[in-house]
């Protein structure tokens, strides 16, 4: 079996103001790392658009209703949703085809079609709570995808790790009380959006936050995984792993102040990867998050498909 990307046009077409770090450029750099020859074996497929009932696994319907009623109708207009998250007329579709994405890749992966996939998708969606989309983040993709897997493919026990630099808020919101999904996020602190404290552990002790102090390397990231985000996995013993696979806790990345290099998610991913072949039968999905230097991106987000494919 191989890995899959699901990729899409459309999200090229979710529109951000001149100057804003999430902007279409990002995909387009990992497009052109993946030319690269070694990436020949690599499955692509064109991400399906979900339904808008889709929206409704994670998140209300006035939260649903409410971002519609920011989509413009002109082309070339772009309306702010919340601080620092905007939206354009394709924006909705963009995010509706990324959740589409998303669930088509647990799919596949729960059919034993393929061994794992890698959603290259925009708009982002781990900072999207129950009720508020922030952070450039419209819906909450990955909890939407492991709604998904456990409403329809009766996944009794998801994994989340999340790696962005910045903390999965979002994803920690929505799954607090559900004891069927564990979180574990290594990210920044103090950053954006200012939880993530090792004392937020969820209702039933399945929220795992390891939090790194600024200016962070390797060496500590390796450490923390190793020491809370590994151990964790290992006694929930997931059937399914997703990955918000952010990749802003790069050294070159403008937003934070964490010293990562491209080998560090490569090992990440090994590790993860690992417990899924102890406990999931290999089935893992990542979303791509954060990442905002288009070197840092592409040399990170290349590393992490590499370490994909090789199984």
């Amino acid at each position: 079996m191989t890995t899959r990307l699901y990729e899409h046009p459309v999200f090229l077409e979710h529109l951000t103001p001149p100057g804003h770090p999430e902007r279409p450029d990002r995909l387009r750099a990992i497009n052109i790392a993946l030319e690269h020859p070694n990436f020949a074996p690599l499955q692509r497929a064109e991400a399906p658009q979900a339904n808008e009932d889709a929206v409704l696994l994670a998140h209300p319907e006035e939260h649903l209703a409410a971002i519609k009623r920011r989509i413009p109708e002109e082309e070339g207009e772009i309306n702010r949703v919340e601080t620092d998250t905007y939206v354009s007329p394709k924006s909705l579709q963009a995010a509706l085809t990324a959740i589409g994405g998303a669930m088509a890749a647990v799919d596949a992966v729960m059919a034993r079609e393929i061994a794992n996939a890698f959603v290259a998708c925009r708009p982002p969606g781990h900072h999207a709570e129950k009720a508020k989309a922030m952070g450039f983040c419209l819906f909450n993709t990955i909890a939407i995808a492991a709604r998904h897997a456990m409403r329809h493919h009766g996944v009794e026990r998801v994994a989340i790790v999340d790696w962005d630099v910045h903390h999965g808020n979002g994803t920690q919101d929505i799954f607090w009380d559900e004891r069927s999904v564990l979180f574990c996020s290594t990210h920044q602190m103090p950053l954006y959006p200012g939880t993530g404290k090792k004392e937020e552990t969820g209702a039933f002790g399945n929220i795992v936050n390891a939090p790194l102090s600024p200016n962070t390397g390797s060496e500590h990231f390796r450490e923390a995984f190793k020491a809370r985000v590994l151990p964790a996995l290992e006694n929930f013993r997931p059937d399914l792993v997703l990955i918000s696979a952010g990749f802003d806790a790069h050294h070159r990345d403008p937003l934070a102040q964490l010293n990562l290099v491209g080998e560090d998610f490569d090992w990440a991913t090994g590790r993860v990867m690992e417990v899924a072949d102890k406990f999931a039968h290999n089935r893992v999905v990542s979303l791509l998050e954060g990442g905002y230097d288009l070197e840092g991106l592409a040399e990170s987000a290349g590393m992490h498909i590499m370490r994909l494919m090789k199984g």
